[in-house]
């Protein structure tokens, strides 16, 4: 594996696993209000159902713009993602312009078609306001042990995005998708972690949300790893979204502490850390309050 002999980066096995389990032994104290507050300002509020209509997107969004009225004091969250077709209309309701439209891309979630379709789908989005986007490595390719072509395709996407970006005078923030869940070690999910980041991917990201094993904790702790080994080589600073079956305020603080850990302070804000979430939001507010909350 070419990028981790490149990096001088090896999962170490024993040591991932103690740390995980500091963590889980210490859960409940680590799991405080105040932690839980960033955790809900890093979300990522996602709806990306085959019954999404201009409708329900919509409600999601005022539902967004009536939490300061409903929840004084609570962060607004980071963004709010959808497919492209309906990056206008997140665009035109929201009212807060902290919070973000972010779009999957690139055919998510399979990411298999033509590269032209997936480069034009970039810009579409772009072009209809999406803020950022997540594309999905293609692993067609790299667990075919082509490399170059799935380092290619993210170049040619992060151009396209660009370019789409600039015309409008703005920047559009890149997330690669790694379907961690398909990549069957640690070592694969560290060598397309630094793919990713070499070929310009401004967040590596777990999962799709949409195969049978989404975000672990090993993925999280293996990439935050390598985010690290990228930085003290290049000086280039890389987000890190966990997504995937986070849907408890535990499984939050958990991927809270890994960063906080593996990555430090810098890290724990939404310019470089995200959860994609579509059932977290809920139980976050329930946590805080101690009660059962159903807003979203």
């Amino acid at each position: 594996m070419k990028y981790l002999e490149k990096y001088g980066y090896k999962p170490d096995g024993e040591k991932i696993n103690a740390g995980i389990k500091a963590i889980a032994d210490n859960l409940d104290n680590l799991t405080t209000p105040e932690v839980l507050k960033q955790c809900f300002s890093i979300m990522d509020l996602t709806t990306l159902n085959p019954t999404d209509t201009v409708e329900s997107v919509s409600k999601l969004v005022e539902k967004v713009n009536k939490l300061p009225e409903a929840f004084p004091g609570y962060p607004a969250p980071a963004s709010i993602c959808v497919y492209p077709n309906f990056a206008s209309t997140v665009r035109e309701v929201k009212n807060d312009p902290e919070v973000h439209v972010t779009c999957v891309a690139s055919c998510f979630p399979s990411a298999q078609s033509f590269l032209e379709v997936k480069v034009r789908e970039c810009e579409l989005a772009v072009q209809n306001g999406a803020d950022e986007i997540d594309i999905v490595l293609a692993l067609n390719a790299f667990m075919a042990g082509d490399e170059n072509r799935a380092y290619e395709e993210i170049v040619a996407m992060k151009n396209a995005i660009d370019k789409a970006a600039a015309a409008e005078k703005r920047e559009v923030v890149l997330k690669v998708i790694l379907e961690t869940g398909l990549l069957d070690t640690p070592e694969m999910i560290a060598e397309a972690s630094f793919l990713s980041m070499e070929a310009g991917a401004d967040f590596i990201k777990t999962s799709t949300g949409k195969v049978s094993v989404n975000a672990t904790p090993v993925a999280a702790w293996v990439m935050c790893e390598a985010i690290r080994r990228y930085y003290e080589v290049t000086g280039r600073k890389v987000g890190f979204k966990a997504a995937g079956g986070i849907s408890n305020a535990k499984d939050a603080a958990c991927y809270y502490n890994i960063v906080a850990g593996i990555l430090g302070e810098d890290w724990l804000n939404r310019k470089l850390f995200r959860y994609g979430v579509s059932r977290l939001g809920n139980s976050l507010i329930s946590a805080i309050e101690q009660k059962t909350v159903n807003f979203f």
